[in-house]
């Protein structure tokens, strides 16, 4: 099949993934999105350009590599901080520290920093780069495992991500393509021959609620669902369950019969419970995280929120 060999960028390929579709995959994540939900649990994977990553766990000290990201540093951002404890010692060293009202996001203390307690949150790359990478995963797809291509929003980066999936598609490997649904519709019709099932973010049913909590409205969104199902995709549903923000029990609804309504495309929905993990990323990217008093929902309550989606027939679970 013919394809380009089209650049792109992404911020981490991801093997042994056993959450983004059947079986074990490797995930190409890919950077850019078009929305900002305030539950993100990967910020950086929304914005489309570089971004500076600071992870003072990993630096070893600045005697250590003779203070090589101070020195890289041309707007003074860097400097020396207090003396620490080095972990699982009683060596005393000064790490360094940033300071991000300086910093103009060039990057250069990134090329130097060896332990990558510095580092850039994404890098460009092309389609047979990639489509390299993937092949050393080939022996753990057996038994329905795959290639998943996330994001951000993997149709954003479209001629990257096409052109990946049709060279992968040469190859026999299952793909599934992970997607907020925020896409001209003719750009999912013609990914479509390529994807063997979608995994489809469905977040609010409320049209004005949605803008409010994703930055965009949905009704884009579910028309491309419902085109998708009409064409002959396969579409897995995930719905995050955010306390106080979706979880109420006329969206639960409203959401479930959404589901229904896409007949025999949908193959299952996933209940998403929110969760705290990705709250650490947005420190290291200096970003205030938004939902600091929203707390993971009881298990009791996705009990019940399963029962709702069970009770209209479909197949779900909790992921």
């Amino acid at each position: 099949m013919e394809y380009k060999n089209a650049t792109g960028r992404i911020y981490d390929i991801q093997g042994y993934a056993v959450h983004d579709g059947p079986g074990i995959r490797t995930t190409v994540f890919t950077k850019g999105c078009p929305l900002s939900c305030l539950w993100c649990h990967s910020p950086e994977s929304q914005g489309f350009g570089f971004e500076l990553g600071w992870l003072p766990l990993k630096c070893l000290g600045m005697d250590l590599c003779v203070e090589a990201c101070r020195k890289a540093c041309t707007r003074g951002a860097i400097s020396r901080g207090e003396p620490t404890k080095r972990m699982g010692t009683e060596e005393m060293v000064e790490k360094a520290e940033l300071d991000r009202t300086k910093c103009d996001g060039c990057l250069k203390c990134t090329e130097v920093c060896f332990t990558k307690a510095l580092y850039s949150a994404g890098w460009d790359t092309t389609v047979d780069e990639v489509y390299d990478r993937l092949m050393k995963d080939v022996p753990f797809f057996e038994n329905g495992g795959g290639v998943t291509v996330s994001g951000g929003e993997a149709m954003s980066q479209f001629e990257f991500t096409l052109n990946l999936l049709k060279r992968l598609k040469d190859s026999g490997i299952h793909i599934c393509l992970d997607t907020t649904g925020f896409a001209p519709a003719e750009k999912f019709l013609e990914i479509l021959p390529y994807v063997d099932l979608f995994l489809y973010d469905v977040k609010h049913m409320d049209s004005r609620r949605h803008k409010a909590l994703t930055g965009v409205p949905n009704e884009l969104i579910l028309d491309n669902a419902r085109l998708l199902a009409k064409n002959g995709a396969k579409i897995q549903v995930r719905y995050p369950v955010i306390p106080k923000l979706n979880d109420s029990r006329e969206n639960m609804e409203a959401t479930a019969d959404f589901c229904v309504s896409l007949g025999e495309a949908l193959t299952l929905v996933q209940l998403l419970p929110y969760h705290k993990s990705g709250r650490s990323k947005y420190d290291r990217l200096g970003r205030p995280y938004r939902l600091t008093n929203v707390e993971p929902p009881p298990e009791s309550f996705m009990e019940k929120a399963l029962e709702l989606f069970t009770a209209r027939g479909l197949p779900a679970q909790i992921h």
